[in-house]
């Protein structure tokens, strides 16, 4: 393991963080969005994460002396955006402009309480990075002042 792989690993979760966050806005935004460009309501989106190659098993191994892996820090990194497939939340409101023949609105399907969640998670993990990065940092000033 180098000696900037831990700040790699903290600035990839930083990044997966910060898009997740980014995301969550976005459909808090569009909560109340009945016509979108496809013609249906606003679909809620989450990101998926993956973890990036190499990972904690090839770090390990490498730390180890094993050979026949590669070696180095994966950290994590967005496998996609995708829309959610839940059904739309129907809503009885006649005057409405986009309400069909018996009054009916699609709206679309996301939860602000859920949302809410996704996003103190994902400002947590955030903060989590954060501290891991500071903690990196501070090795590596007490690393250098012991070579002095």
């Amino acid at each position: 393991m180098g000696l900037f792989d831990a700040l790699n690993v903290s600035a990839s979760g930083l990044s997966a963080e910060r898009l997740r966050m980014d995301v969550t806005a976005e459909n808090l935004a569009n909560a109340q969005t009945t016509r979108g460009p496809d013609g249906g309501p606003y679909r809620r989106k989450s990101v998926v994460l993956q973890q990036a190659s190499g990972g904690f098993g090839a770090a390990l191994a490498s730390a180890s002396g094993a050979t026949g892996r590669a070696g180095g820090a994966g950290g994590v990194e967005v496998a996609a955006i995708v829309a959610d497939t839940a059904p739309d939340r129907l809503v009885h409101d006649p005057g409405h402009p986009d309400a069909d023949a018996r009054g009916y609105v699609r709206m679309p399907n996301v939860n602000p309480v859920t949302e809410m969640v996704d996003l103190i998670s994902s400002s947590r993990a955030y903060e989590a990075n954060v501290t891991a990065m500071q903690a990196a940092k501070s090795m590596f000033s007490k690393t250098l002042e012991l070579l002095r």
